[in-house]
């Protein structure tokens, strides 16, 4: 697909390529490669670079609200006994799904903002020692009254699951983890 604007900013972006990014359930800024995206500028007051980030980002942000509730979703349809699938951003707060309806939340919404935000710097911690060990996969608390297994999505982005105690964890994980990819 070939597009001109009116300040000579050319774009060609490959059809398959992006389509294939927009079906991808989850994807991070790392997996956009110049094969994928290409950028052609004919107007020197454009700084390509940061004109590729703003439009890499843009593309980015939009495939999380569908993709991220549908993630959700998805998780909480797996076993009865997942009581919360959520997505929470840099902040702690939840922006995508939610509790199971019918459960009771056991935390306060500033105590799970609080907890939210220890998950984040547990991960960040985690993938500043991925170069020595590999990236991290998911973490698994088991609590008296819960289990909390957590995903890292992205930079800024933390998949949470709270389940029952007795819910099989191994096998939640396993048919997690391929939603992921």
């Amino acid at each position: 697909m070939l597009v001109k604007s009116d300040e000579g900013v050319i774009f060609y972006l490959s059809v398959v390529n992006i389509l294939g990014l927009l079906i991808n359930k989850v994807f991070s800024l790392s997996m956009l490669t110049q094969s994928q995206v290409s950028i052609k500028f004919s107007s020197p007051r454009i700084l390509p670079s940061l004109f590729n980030r703003i439009f890499i980002r843009f593309v980015h942000l939009l495939s999380y609200d569908m993709d991220f509730d549908r993630l959700c979703k998805d998780i909480l349809g797996l076993e009865s006994k997942i009581r919360f699938a959520g997505v929470c951003d840099d902040s702690g707060a939840i922006k995508y799904g939610g509790q199971r309806e019918g459960i009771t939340n056991l935390l306060s919404p500033e105590e799970t903002k609080r907890s939210n935000l220890q998950a984040l710097a547990r991960w960040a911690l985690r993938s500043s020692l991925a170069s020595k060990v590999g990236k991290g996969k998911y973490a698994m608390s088991e609590y008296e009254k819960i289990k909390r297994i957590t995903f890292p999505l992205d930079e800024n982005h933390l998949l949470l699951v709270t389940t029952e105690v007795d819910a099989d964890h191994n096998k939640i994980i396993s048919d997690i983890l391929p939603m992921l990819t």
